[in-house]
């Protein structure tokens, strides 16, 4: 059936486990993987969101793409949140969807039909819009070369998500003995030779930062992606140049080496943001300088035509997308740091560039994060903050979710090795981190797993916490509760009004989907908490009391450069 060639392409692909809330047509496919339960695992989210953000970042994590399984007409609505984080953030991903039309007949407008026809919902339109590629497959070898080609497109530069959707009746349907059209097996149509660094244009760059008084290295996502962290940071170090990082480029260096400035942004560190603006070579890498990290175009922040402007990329669209550049550099940027390596380059300028560093970090408080008050019986973000950091070592990943906490997160979280911190840095939605982290302990077993969330995010996808349960996966969950929104409250000053939430006790709620739940309300008692919650066998809920008060404000960097 046509199931079975399906099935038996991703197993190909290399895919050990897909993630689905499953529904009409799509279990369908289920016996195809009861037959194949050896070689790939089926991950049973309880709602589509969940499944979506744990086959994205399945996909970030390991580089290939991650599968998430779904009836129509809800991977299109509540499983988007995942494609457009995938989209956003260029992460691998497949999507696997059928139609929804029963018998085959959607002209009639059956119940939940997308076919697109009078009467019903056009499922291809939908998510053409959110994904890299999308194909509708009416006949069973159109699903399989679909999703060869979906998978193609998913794994290449550019990366992000591609859709296959499936006429729900071919599903069932027995493969033609002499299709129309000839299937080949997958290996040839998934070969790729990524692009190399046009040598001249090193050579460039090299010269360039011989030549710069204060280079500083803009570390992106394509940093993170290619797991180069420590060589880039052992060539900066060598030539005494600064590291600020994107969003999604945080912690691709150790955020204590002495050449480290932190992530740039509002939301981010003050010193990354003045060492960006002192700058006369800036070497962006795989990085997009969209406005969520340049102080939303701080014209004093990049200068072109006053610093010179190198920007290296993966996709040759992205080097020049938002700033001119001086040097455009198509290539990944492992290929970039290695050849300068190798290049072994002066570090003559290195006691210089180091001193303007060294003055800019105890200028601007960068080793020294705050601690902030708070009233009795409650944490500060930044109690929370500082706890965590005692705690992380080189065996924690940690993921991040939205609002005030996490911009605390960003801004004084020292992330000391390079790809332990995972951040929805796509759309940026709330209820994004709870999934990440339980995906992070399937793809990373041998890592010591800690979700940060606030309650308004992690209550939108506490299911995870049961999925957690049923399938073993030891996550701890850390959920900073001041009972509201509190980025949205804070920004509303004295006229609050749709942004204070009634209280809830995660922690029993833990316990009520079989989980171990904690509650704490002092620095203490989160310390020890965190050390107990990891020696659990199981998923733990650790509800720390943050003062409704405690404001992201003093984490944002707003004065003038």
């Amino acid at each position: 059936m046509t199931r079975d060639f399906v099935v038996d392409n991703v197993i190909k692909a290399g895919v050990k486990r897909v993630f689905t809330l499953p529904g009409l047509g799509v279990t369908w496919t289920l016996p195809a993987f009861y037959e194949r339960r050896k070689e790939i695992d089926v991950f049973l989210t309880r709602s589509e969101q969940v499944a979506s953000v744990m086959a994205q970042v399945t996909g970030r994590l390991t580089g290939k793409p991650g599968v998430f399984m779904g009836q129509g007409p809800w991977v299109s609505t509540t499983g988007s949140f995942g494609v457009l984080e995938a989209l956003f953030s260029g992460s691998p991903m497949v999507l696997l969807t059928e139609t929804s039309d029963y018998d085959g007949f959607g002209q009639y407008g059956v119940y939940q039909t997308m076919t697109g026809d009078y009467g019903g919902a056009d499922i291809q339109q939908s998510l053409k819009a959110i994904t890299k590629y999308c194909t509708y497959a009416t006949e069973p070898e159109a699903a399989v070369y679909g999703f060869q080609m979906a998978y193609k497109h998913a794994s290449t530069p550019r990366m992000g998500p591609a859709a296959v959707i499936m006429k729900s009746t071919i599903i069932k349907e027995e493969m033609p003995a002499e299709p129309r059209a000839r299937l080949y097996p997958p290996d040839g149509y998934w070969a790729y030779s990524p692009a190399k660094p046009d040598p001249e244009s090193l050579a460039k760059l090299a010269q360039m930062l011989i030549e710069a008084e204060q280079p500083v290295i803009v570390s992106g996502q394509g940093v993170y992606d290619a797991r180069i962290g420590a060589d880039l940071q052992e060539l900066a170090e060598k030539l005494g140049c600064a590291v600020v990082t994107s969003y999604n480029g945080k912690g691709t260096v150790d955020e204590l080496s002495p050449v480290a400035c932190g992530m740039l942004g509002t939301w981010g560190n003050p010193t990354a943001n003045r060492m960006l603006a002192k700058a006369d070579l800036v070497l962006i890498l795989g990085a997009s300088m969209g406005p969520d990290y340049t102080r939303f175009r701080d014209p004093k922040m990049i200068r072109p035509g006053d610093q010179k402007i190198v920007q290296v990329d993966i996709d040759p669209r992205n080097a020049g997308w938002v700033y001119p550049v001086d040097l455009a550099i198509q290539g990944d940027v492992r290929d970039v740091v290695a050849y300068l390596q190798a290049q072994n380059l002066p570090a003559d300028k290195k006691p210089k560039r180091q001193a303007v560093i060294d003055k800019l970090r105890e200028d601007t408080g960068y080793n020294d994060p705050p601690r902030l008050p708070s009233a009795p019986g409650t944490l500060h973000h930044t109690d929370v903050v500082a706890a965590v950091q005692k705690f992380l070592g080189p065996d924690d990943v940690v993921s991040l979710d939205a609002g005030s906490n996490r911009i605390w997160n960003t801004n004084s979280l020292r992330i000391r090795h390079p790809n332990h911190i995972l951040v929805p840095g796509g759309v940026g939605g709330m209820g994004w981190g709870g999934p990440a982290a339980a995906a992070a302990k399937l793809a990373l077993p041998e890592k010591r797993v800690t979700c940060l969330a606030g309650d308004g995010g992690f209550l939108m996808t506490i299911d995870v916490v049961a999925s957690c349960v049923q399938h073993n996966v030891p996550v701890v969950f850390v959920v900073s509760n001041n009972c509201g929104l509190g980025m949205v409250r804070d920004n509303m000053g004295d006229k609050k009004i749709g942004v204070d939430f009634a209280e809830v006790n995660f922690a029993k709620t833990a316990e009520g989907l079989g989980a171990v739940g904690m509650r704490v309300d002092s620095f203490s008692g989160l310390e020890d908490a965190l050390r107990e919650a990891h020696k659990q066998d199981g998923p733990v809920v650790v509800e720390a009391k943050v003062d409704p008060a405690a404001s992201y404000v003093p984490a944002s960097d707003t004065v003038a450069l």
